[in-house]
């Protein structure tokens, strides 16, 4: 009952990258590259378990960006001429590659990590890939010129990948598409579908995480535009239920998401955002253990996972840290509370 996972992401060591960044610069090139990222990958492995998580995940170490990480191993992509592009419904401005022929796979894409994570942790392992709309958002089309072609496009390259990391041994495999909440119709008359296809042939649990945004300012300011009630769940939170996929993984924290739209997600796993990544204060077990006593009122207790609102990838490393021994003792103290 209520076990512990994180929604992705995980600070890169300031020996790996440039700290409190979203799209950080590697300290290293090569094989000294790759060595560090296994470190870093086998480093937070051991602070999950060490912090009581009961899913652990390799905290995207391997990957500068939680969308480019997998474009890096598609063909068809332009990176050498980036073009500044708004994305997420132009919140904030970002240096995107452009999509210039039809796409295919070079080959593997996260054999390394997730192979090197599934050897080193006898826990559940989740390896997280982004969803077909949220790539969509975070490229510049030159090619489709129809952003659901585009999405079903990625969706089948990331189905490849997805049925190479179940064979590698991975339990569950979560596809972050925060650009739901943006675009809430689309997500729900055609980001379900590229969802569903992006899963096609899984036999592992499969997942969906979608939140508001990192704790970056440019989601922060958009936050505070969004009024008392946050209602964007409640438009494709339907949709999700009608799905094959198993789990959403939603905000909750410190968010004005009303808690009954949990409620629309009826016969499915509900990970629940229990850890604000907007701040750096450390939540208390009994902070933690109140949330989901909140939720127990929409959610059943086997369906209930405790998580972080999203990834954590922009904080400091020790405040990560902490937020993760909360999350496992705030967990833990649930479980004792509400058996």
């Amino acid at each position: 009952m209520f076990e512990a996972v994180i929604a992705g992401s995980l600070p890169k060591p300031g020996w790996l990258a440039e700290t409190q960044k979203l799209w950080p610069q590697w300290k290293a090139q090569g094989d000294e590259l790759r060595q560090a990222k296994a470190d870093a990958t086998l480093l937070w492995i051991k602070a999950q378990e060490d912090a009581g998580l009961d899913i652990v995940g390799d905290g995207e170490q391997s990957r500068q960006h939680f969308v480019h990480g997998f474009l890096e191993q598609v063909e068809g992509i332009d990176f050498e001429h980036k073009v500044k592009m708004g994305i997420r419904d132009n919140r904030y401005d970002a240096m995107v590659p452009q999509v210039v022929s039809a796409l295919k796979l070079k080959g593997r894409v996260h054999a390394f990590e997730a192979q090197l994570a599934r050897a080193h942790t006898k826990k559940k392992l989740k390896f997280t890939l982004p969803g077909p709309m949220t790539i969509v958002d975070t490229v510049a089309d030159r090619f489709y010129g129809d952003r659901q072609k585009m999405a079903m496009a990625f969706a089948e390259l990331l189905n490849q990948e997805a049925l190479a990391l179940q064979a590698d041994g991975v339990d569950i495999i979560q596809f972050d598409e925060p650009a739901f909440n943006v675009y809430m119709q689309d997500a729900a008359d055609w980001g379900v579908k590229a969802l569903e296809r992006s899963a096609q042939g899984l036999t592992c649990t499969t997942a969906v995480h979608i939140c508001y945004g990192y704790g970056i300012q440019a989601n922060n300011d958009w936050k505070e535009k969004l009024g008392d009630q946050w209602r964007q769940y409640e438009l494709v939170f339907p949709a999700l239920a009608k799905s094959s996929i198993n789990q959403v993984s939603l905000e909750s924290y410190h968010s004005h998401v009303p808690p009954e739209l949990m409620q629309l997600l009826e016969g499915k796993d509900v990970m629940v955002g229990v850890i604000d990544v907007a701040s750096d204060v450390i939540e208390t077990p009994e902070q933690v253990a109140d949330t989901i006593g909140k939720a127990l009122q929409f959610v059943p207790k086997n369906r209930l996972f405790p998580c972080t609102n999203c990834g954590l990838a922009p904080m400091s490393r020790e405040v990560a840290l902490k937020k993760l021994q909360a999350l496992g003792a705030g967990a833990a103290l649930a479980r004792e509370r509400y058996r």
